[in-house]
């Protein structure tokens, strides 16, 4: 399945994404994570096409080839990518599928717009409002990276030794996975143009807007959801309280075996056929 490199020119600056399936198909949004673009998933990408979908994977603001530049709030964030709905599909809502701060983004855009939204797929990360209220221990063990992430020079930090702290991420959040050489080196290209960008979207959350994306999240959500978990993610652990409340439209949560934070990336057809089965 081929997928081209294609470009939008949004309020915020000219957009890069792949794109690629059938034109006449659902349109599915895929959002990337940190520290992640489109191509490490085009295997996930050419499953859900291969499913008859239309699929487009931007690069998210601050991943270079798409604008580098702030702010990295979440209303910013949501914007860019309903912008890029509006333009790309403006006359069909669409199926929404987020990993790590693109699921973020998904919880966002579902009470921000969810006329826009047929379906959502949140992969990795639990509600943020669940999150945020009452995290375990074990939990804020895992993510030491976003205080570190605060300091001054943790972006040289973040680059230093050709990424080696990026690649240590990798191996600690998904240690069944080994990404491709090939797949690596480009990634590691996109992420030193990238940098220190992909690590402000940490420093946003500690910032006044967050106030207001937490009452906006604080909604139910009015859009189908499922939420997909891999059982061996080193970074976030499946929510253990009952937040059904938040879920005012069918909603489902799974728990996969022997995968991990990139579960999409590690097994794109067994996640590509668990979204379709939900799907219908």
């Amino acid at each position: 399945m081929e997928f081209e490199h294609v470009t939008f020119d949004l309020p915020h600056g000219t957009f890069h994404a792949l794109q690629g399936g059938d034109p006449d198909g659902q349109p599915t949004v895929v959002l990337h994570g940190f520290p992640d673009h489109p191509p490490t998933a085009k295997p996930f990408l050419a499953e859900l096409a291969r499913q008859g979908r239309h699929v487009i994977a931007p690069w998210l603001r601050g991943y270079a080839p798409s604008p580098t530049a702030g702010p990295f709030d979440f209303a910013s964030l949501t914007g860019d990518v309903l912008a890029l709905i509006d333009r790309w599909s403006p006359g069909r809502a669409v199926e929404l599928v987020g990993h790590d701060w693109g699921a973020l983004i998904t919880y966002d855009a579902v009470v921000t717009a969810p006329e826009r939204i047929e379906r959502a797929v949140t992969l990795a990360v639990p509600h943020p409002v669940t999150f945020l209220s009452r995290p375990r221990l074990a939990q804020l063990r895992r993510i030491w990276y976003m205080g570190l992430f605060q300091l001054p020079g943790s972006g040289w930090v973040a680059s230093a030794r050709d990424l080696a702290f990026i690649d240590r991420l990798w191996r600690q959040w998904s240690p069944g996975l080994s990404l491709d050489p090939a797949l690596q080196a480009e990634l590691h290209e996109d992420l030193r143009a990238s940098m220190p960008a992909p690590i402000k979207y940490y420093r946003a959350m500690m910032r006044p807007g967050m106030i207001g994306a937490t009452r906006r999240l604080s909604h139910p959500i009015e859009v189908p959801l499922l939420q997909l978990y891999g059982a061996d993610d080193g970074c976030f652990l499946p929510p253990k309280v009952d937040d059904r409340h938040r879920f005012a439209a069918p909603h489902a949560m799974e728990v996969v075996p022997g995968v991990g934070h990139f579960l999409h990336i590690e097994a794109p057809e067994a996640i590509a056929e668990r979204i379709a089965a939900w799907a219908k």
